[in-house]
């Protein structure tokens, strides 16, 4: 049998019963667009964070590019990030017509280098735009202090981190915005695509529930300013739902495959993850290193286990973002952790048997059997 980095097959045999539950009750609700299920699950995730407002929309990336808009930023703004995330996150600033400014990140937890922000900040700098990537959290006490100082912004990008903390407080309840993705691998996954953006501000409230629907109010065809088709799919909404119950218990099932791997992998010569202090990491993704990756990686596929690189090509170095002007060599550490990083499968319904097969393997490939 093969073993993939993601499966979800396993966890539909386990929760088949509720998920087509989730489906006929809205197909026999008589409303499939933004009805109850939406605006149940707007208020429950964001009861979920402490927060206030929670706005259903159809991907992580209108997410994102939604928030942006809401905090006011368009054509010759700029924003700061990082390259070591997925496309989508620099896709949404592209889109908006403003800049990407791109911070080069840690060596051992592959999060945005705060020493390295301030040096970035022009006058043209209208927000940070900060990625907590494969499952925890980005040093949000320096981002904020920084962000106070200069009286900038923060939107998270929360994709990949449902549920993780820093210091006990959740990832999306640190910038004025956050958006998230329900992608299927995501920690909590809707079956299709799906979104939220997270906000206490009364105002960005307002603005994100026009920018999600044409930029109009109450009443249909009247726009003030011209939005997105960006609506939650009120199905999606209503299997998220039923998944938000489960979401503590999702990410405490990839915490037991990561402390697998820990205890099976950590006398062999892979750099496995690293946990910062303060932290509680939900592993989206169980991403290790190692300088002889590709070829790993093709033994490995020969025992039946295909892995994943996340990411294997820095966004700046991407054709398609070949006019921000980045060249090699500009985001070092970036640049040389894409060579050496990939992915071990894990999510909450891996089986034991198969966590086996992956550590039995990986020590027979790694010459640690």
């Amino acid at each position: 049998m093969s073993i993939y980095v993601w499966n979800y097959l396993d966890e539909y045999e386990r929760e088949k019963e509720e998920i087509l539950d989730a489906v006929v009750k809205v197909f026999e609700s008589g409303q499939l667009i933004m009805g109850p299920s939406v605006r149940a699950f707007e208020e429950e995730f964001a009861g979920y964070h402490g927060l206030p407002h929670g706005i259903g929309v159809d991907n992580g990336t209108n997410a994102l590019v939604l928030a942006l808009r809401a905090l006011g930023v368009g054509p010759g703004d700029e924003v700061i990030t990082v390259s070591n995330t997925a496309a989508p996150t620099v896709i949404a600033i592209d889109q908006i017509g403003a800049k990407p400014v791109f911070v080069d990140v840690n060596e051992a937890d592959y999060l945005v280098n705060t020493d390295l922000i301030e040096e970035q900040i022009t006058e043209r700098t209208r927000c940070l735009l900060v990625v907590h990537l494969y499952g925890q959290c980005a040093d949000m006490d320096t981002i904020q202090s920084i962000a106070d100082r200069h009286g900038i912004p923060i939107l998270e990008d929360c994709a990949q981190s449902h549920g993780a903390r820093r210091w006990g407080r959740l990832a999306g309840t640190f910038g004025k915005i956050s958006a998230f993705s329900f992608y299927p691998t995501k920690v909590l996954g809707a079956y299709g695509d799906g979104g939220a953006v997270l906000t206490n501000d009364d105002e960005a409230e307002a603005s994100l529930r026009r920018l999600r629907y044409y930029g109009m109010e109450s009443q249909y065809y009247v726009v003030d300013t011209p939005g997105h088709n960006s609506r939650l799919d009120e199905v999606q909404a209503e299997i998220l739902r039923r998944k938000l119950t489960r979401l503590d218990a999702y990410t405490e099932g990839r915490r037991r495959v990561a402390r697998r791997y820990a205890e099976a992998l950590s006398d062999t010569e892979l750099v496995l993850p690293h946990v910062n202090d303060g932290n509680e990491h939900v592993y989206y993704v169980y991403v290790v290193r190692h300088p002889r990756r590709d070829e790993i990686i093709s033994e490995l596929r020969s025992h039946g286990i295909s892995l994943n690189i996340s990411y294997p090509w820095p966004v700046h170095t991407m054709t398609g973002f070949s006019h921000l002007g980045y060249e090699k060599g500009s985001l070092p550490v970036t640049e040389r952790l894409s060579g050496e990083i990939f992915s071990l499968p894990m999510y909450p319904s891996l089986p034991e048997d198969r966590q086996e097969q992956v550590i039995k393997a990986m020590r027979e490939v790694l010459g640690a059997a």
